[in-house]
């Protein structure tokens, strides 16, 4: 039977059909029968192929609270896509709530503040900010959306100078899994402000956030690249740059194999490099200074590092603007040993056969993240200042069950290197939801289960991280 018409024993007077769903809300209702649902239904990451049972699009905030009690209603459980980023459990048999079109944006330069609706990119609210020579704390890929990065942490190329984006929010505007709208600030739902700030979406839809800007135009940042032969002594010489380091220096060393593809520069097509990035958030001549330690010690085959607008941070990190199939995973470092290093290059760079990995990264955390107290907010590690990432493509299912098994195998070399814990932002897809006990302290996710219990007990957001409510 088409849903669309499928009538649902509830109690009198409350939404009982997708029909009836449809009249009471301003956005657009789709079943897997109507045209628009198959691209509403896709990921940014093309890896992810999810059939939800129903998706509604919101236009407001009314709109999700409503389709919300709906579901709740029903006995649907609820998942959320704002830009299509990040969805850690694929949207199989949910109501995929579509954030996408909340779009409210206003910048207070008074106060350094910015509203931020649910559907926006980083990109909409860096433009904005920055014309009050303001920046938000994007992430290192603009195009990544503001909610999402948020609730898991948020770290950025400014991130030892000010902090995670999570610990630059005021305030929470959210949907409960009861249908309420709430307010989540310091003094108002404290408990739920808490868990939002590093926990992710398992407590409630995200509309709006308040944030906090910081005055930045000018960094000086870029890359350098060097042979791929050189990864050994470049990330050894790294090791030793980054002991010393200003909190407005935040770096990584990355070992990338370019895809041989046209769109990529002749000069790097298909060639492998070990690379240094970083943003120093300080003035220019002190970021040419610091550059010295690596110009004075070898030449780069290329480097692009120089004063720069802080509009143009995507041009350090240059991620994809467009949909990729991939896989990524992620963890805690204790110490970038040199047997780590070793496993690394021999894991990542080509020997003779075409790389699983795109790329693996080593970034440089600590500064203001790890002031930032232990339980002020749920987001755990703080004390740990080095970050393992690797990502690799995933065209098919069996590339991608290839990076998988080729990730779980560096990570378990690196193990002596490693702390036990993972940046949850940084893993993706089903190693997301097995390893959310890995995100967080002992402590924190006790509290998480308890906020949980409290805010929504039947578990209505599952397909966030793996947090289930405290029975």
């Amino acid at each position: 039977m088409n849903t669309l018409t499928m009538p649902i024993t509830v109690a009198p007077q409350q939404i009982t059909s997708v029909q009836a769903l449809q009249e009471q809300i301003e956005g657009q209702v789709l079943t897997p029968f109507d045209a628009g649902y198959d691209e509403a239904r896709q990921a940014f990451n093309r890896a992810v192929d999810q059939h939800p049972d129903l998706i509604v699009i919101a236009a407001s905030a009314e709109d999700v609270a409503a389709t919300v009690r709906f579901a709740h209603l029903v006995g649907m459980p609820v998942a959320v896509q704002a830009t299509g980023h990040g969805l850690p459990r694929k949207a199989d048999g949910a109501l995929m709530l579509v954030t996408a079109q909340l779009k409210e944006l206003r910048i207070e330069p008074e106060t350094r503040t910015a509203r931020i609706g649910a559907g926006l990119e980083w990109s909409e609210v860096l433009e904005a900010a920055q014309q009050h020579g303001l920046a938000p704390l994007l992430g290192s890929s603009p195009n990544v959306g503001v909610v999402g990065y948020t609730l898991g942490g948020g770290m950025g190329w400014l991130g030892r100078k000010h902090g995670l984006a999570c610990d630059s929010v005021i305030a929470f505007e959210l949907v409960s899994a009861a249908g309420e709208q709430l307010l989540a600030t310091s003094e108002v739902n404290p408990d739920l402000f808490w868990a939002l700030r590093g926990g992710g979406g398992s407590f409630g839809i995200i509309t709006a956030m308040e944030i906090q800007l910081y005055p930045v135009e000018m960094v000086y940042g870029g890359n350098l690249l060097y042979p791929a032969a050189m990864a050994r002594e470049v990330m050894q010489r790294y090791r030793e740059w980054v002991r010393s380091a200003p909190d407005a220096l935040t770096t990584s060393i990355v070992l990338m194999n370019f895809p041989p593809f046209p769109q990529v520069p002749e000069p790097l097509r298909g060639k492998s490099f070990v690379m240094v990035r970083g943003c120093y958030a300080g003035p220019l001549e002190e970021g040419e200074t610091l550059l010295r330690f690596w110009r004075d010690w070898r030449a780069p085959a290329m480097d692009t590092f120089g004063p720069m607008p802080f509009s143009q941070v995507a041009d350090i990190s240059q991620d994809p603007k467009h949909p990729v199939p991939s896989r990524t995973s992620a963890a805690w470092m204790r110490e970038l040993s040199d047997d780590a290093i070793d496993a690394i290059i021999r894991n990542v760079l080509p020997d003779g056969a075409p790389p699983v990995f795109t790329m693996a990264e080593v970034r440089h955390v600590g500064g203001a993240v790890s002031r930032v107290p232990d339980g002020e907010s749920a987001y755990s590690h703080r004390d740990v200042e080095l970050l393992f990432f690797c990502l690799g493509a995933a065209p098919t299912p069996e590339a991608y069950a290839r990076v998988g098994q080729a990730a779980a195998a560096l990570r378990q070399e690196l193990q002596p290197a490693l702390t036990g814990g993972v940046y949850m932002n940084f893993v993706s897809g089903q190693e997301a939801r097995e390893r959310t006990p890995e995100g967080y302290s002992a402590e924190a996710l006790r509290r998480l289960r308890a906020v949980k219990a409290c805010y929504d007990p039947e578990n209505l957001f599952r397909y966030a991280f793996d947090i289930t409510p405290a029975e």
